[in-house]
């Protein structure tokens, strides 16, 4: 790693001492303007605005992310300020009790099965390259992405990530986000067994739980594509965590930090998103 990104990511770690202030995210059903893509029994509800080289949104809110995440409390509406430039594609996650997108639930790929879902839309929609962003958890989704079709995307910006740290091991530790989803699910959906969905959680995020869930640190070191942290500070989306994973990669860039407080801070780190993805779409 140079000197020089060694400073700039340093400069970053160094304003940890500032912690960012939690948020708290609504999540609101979509404005019923969407479609649906079906393979099998998955079932999934997505929306699209805008026009332009393809932005997949990842919305945050753990397991019960749907596209409400962006008309809610993020940060910013990421929809409403990329569609004039790109076209953007949001999607319901598969089983998330607030959505519209519904489908197996299947134990034993949990990740695995959330990337068919992402990238079968994107083949639905004849699209082959694309850049992505994610909020919350779609920071592990993304390295999922990178790691099973690094050809497609061409820039990922990881906002806000999650990751594991070791008080997740206490189920009453607010940053083990994903507790709650079992009964959710169970009461909306009653074929699905909270056994199962319990199941489906254990396997996602607390069997060898580490770093980013999705992949290794290895694979962050190998990783070739552009990507940009926007590190957070809260339970669930730790700080040291995102930076490793800038400071791993070797085509990462680091955002400010804090950047969510003051609000004031909020356009400075959507430009730099801007900047960032207009680098690296294809031309």
């Amino acid at each position: 790693m140079g000197s020089t990104r060694r400073a700039i990511l340093a400069a970053g770690a160094a304003a940890a001492a500032t912690a960012a202030v939690p948020r708290v995210f609504a999540q609101q059903p979509g404005k019923g303007t969407g479609k649906f893509y079906e393979k099998g029994s998955v079932r999934i509800y997505y929306e699209e605005a805008g026009s332009g080289f393809p932005l997949l949104l990842l919305p945050g809110g753990g397991l019960n992310a749907t596209i409400g995440f962006f008309t809610g409390n993020p940060p910013f509406k990421a929809i409403d300020e990329f569609k004039g430039q790109y076209r953007c594609i949001a999607a319901d996650l598969r089983n998330a009790p607030a959505g519209q997108s519904t489908g197996p639930v299947e134990v034993d790929r949990p990740w695995e099965s959330h990337a068919d879902d992402q990238l079968g839309l994107m083949d639905h929609l004849g699209i082959d390259k694309f850049v992505v962003m994610g909020f919350c958890i779609g920071g592990p989704f993304i390295w999922s992405l990178l790691k099973r079709a690094p050809n497609r995307v061409a820039a990922a910006v990881l906002a806000q990530p999650v990751g594991w740290r070791p008080e997740m091991r206490d189920p009453k530790y607010p940053g083990a986000f994903w507790k709650g989803w079992p009964a959710q699910i169970s009461a909306k959906r009653p074929e699905i067994t909270m056994q199962t969905a319990e199941q489906f959680t254990v396997k996602m995020f607390e069997t060898n739980p580490d770093f980013v869930f999705t992949v290794t640190r290895d694979f962050v070191r190998s990783c070739q594509n552009p990507v940009l942290v926007l590190p957070d500070d809260v339970p669930a989306h730790p700080y040291d965590v995102a930076m490793e994973s800038a400071m791993l990669a070797p085509k990462a860039e680091v955002s400010i930090f804090p950047w969510k407080e003051p609000k004031e801070r909020i356009p400075l780190a959507v430009r730099q998103i801007h900047s960032f993805l207009k680098a690296h779409r294809p031309a």
